[in-house]
Formats: structure tokens, C-alpha cells, sequence
């Protein structure tokens, strides 16, 4: 179970135009969603939540693998900073060895310079979808359905830490380690990867 926290200073800001790092990323998935192992395909991407007085946003890192969240910030501004912010948690709860893609959208927080050294110091490789290929990145959208729809009070929440304590609770806890997955068989992410490494410790694969 990981936790997040708002950054310091708690003030909404309206975000500036962040800085490119040129041409967008190939796609390199190109929507081959299944991966045989765990993290060597991440995916990314943001939504907003309705708070009192606005709304606060969420980027959250899963694992293609098992559909897990293994990484999730949440703040009052949709910046670079914020996804920058999920990828280090998700980096933070994760054991990276091998190969890893992160794909996402081609929006200007991922194609930031900021976000794009955070990859290159990490040596992940970047992927994007095309413009107009919702499919591209539509397990993320699946992620946050389930969330708007399962969890969030209509009425939203009273604050960012309400929102950062109740969204923590259901994607670290409920959505990971009891929600059952079709993806998965009928378990949960946790499970499933749990499965996977009993199976591989038994076969002796390193």
C-alpha cells in the first residue's frame, strides 16, 4: 500500500504551458496491452476530480501486466510536476531490472522536457498514442471509469485531502487487492501477480 501527499503549499495555480521536448514518442505498443511479465509495460494518464471549491487532479502509473496502480499523485495543478510525481511513487513500490515502456497520451505534461528526463534518468522508454486513437490508451480511461463510478461521491469531495485519503484507499486497497479483474480472470491485480510469481519461483525462471 503506498500513500501520496498534496505538494507543499496546498495553493491552486493555473499551470503555465509547459516546455516541449520536440515531436512526440513513437507508438511502440501500438494497443499490444499484454505483457508476460511485470514492469516492462507501464501506462499513464490524468483525470480531474471535482473538490469544493474546483478541482484537484490525478495521474496514475499502472502495470500492463496485471493492471495494478502502482503509481498515483494527486494535486491542484495539471502540470508536469504531477505526472513527474506518480512515475517516482510508482518507481518508489516497484523493483525495475529490466526493460520498461511508458506509454501515455501526447499531452504536453508527458511530452515535457521535465517528464521526459525523469525517463531518461530511469532509462524507460517512451511511448505515445496517435492523435485521434482513443483505443491507444484506453485502459486508463477503463481505470478511471471505475473510479467516477464505484467510488467518488457525486458531490465530490471537501477538499484535496479528502480526495488524496479516499482515492488512495480505493485504488491502493480496493481496486489492487480485492476488486476482481476480467483482464485477470476474476482476481484482483494483486492476486493475479501473486499467482505469477508463485508460478515462476516453482519453474525456477530468474
Amino acid at each position: 500500500m503506498w500513500v501520496t501527499k498534496p505538494p507543499a503549499g496546498g495553493t491552486s495555480l493555473s499551470p503555465g504551458r509547459e516546455r516541449s521536448a520536440g515531436l512526440p514518442s513513437p507508438n511502440r505498443l501500438k494497443q499490444q496491452f499484454s505483457p508476460n511479465a511485470p514492469n516492462t509495460q507501464w501506462c499513464g494518464d490524468m483525470t480531474y476530480i471535482r473538490i469544493h471549491d474546483g478541482w484537484c487532479y490525478l495521474a496514475t502509473v499502472i502495470d500492463l501486466f496485471s493492471r495494478r496502480v502502482v503509481g498515483m499523485a494527486i494535486s491542484v495543478s495539471p502540470d508536469a510536476e504531477l505526472v513527474c510525481r506518480a512515475l517516482n511513487n510508482a518507481l518508489e513500490t516497484r523493483h525495475i531490472k529490466g526493460r520498461l515502456i511508458f506509454h501515455s497520451d501526447q499531452g504536453s505534461q508527458y511530452s515535457s522536457n521535465k517528464f521526459r528526463r525523469l525517463l531518461w534518468r530511469n532509462k524507460i522508454i517512451q511511448s505515445m498514442s496517435r492523435r485521434g486513437h482513443c483505443l491507444d490508451n484506453a485502459l486508463m480511461e477503463r481505470v478511471f471509469r471505475s473510479l467516477k463510478s464505484e467510488w467518488i461521491p457525486p458531490e465530490g469531495y471537501r477538499d484535496i485531502h479528502d480526495a488524496i485519503r479516499d482515492i488512495t484507499q480505493y485504488l491502493g486497497g480496493y481496486y489492487n487487492h480485492i476488486r476482481p479483474h476480467r483482464f485477470n480472470g476474476g482476481i484482483s491485480p494483486a492476486e493475479y501477480e501473486r499467482q505469477w510469481e508463485e508460478a515462476r519461483n516453482v519453474s525456477g525462471i530468474s
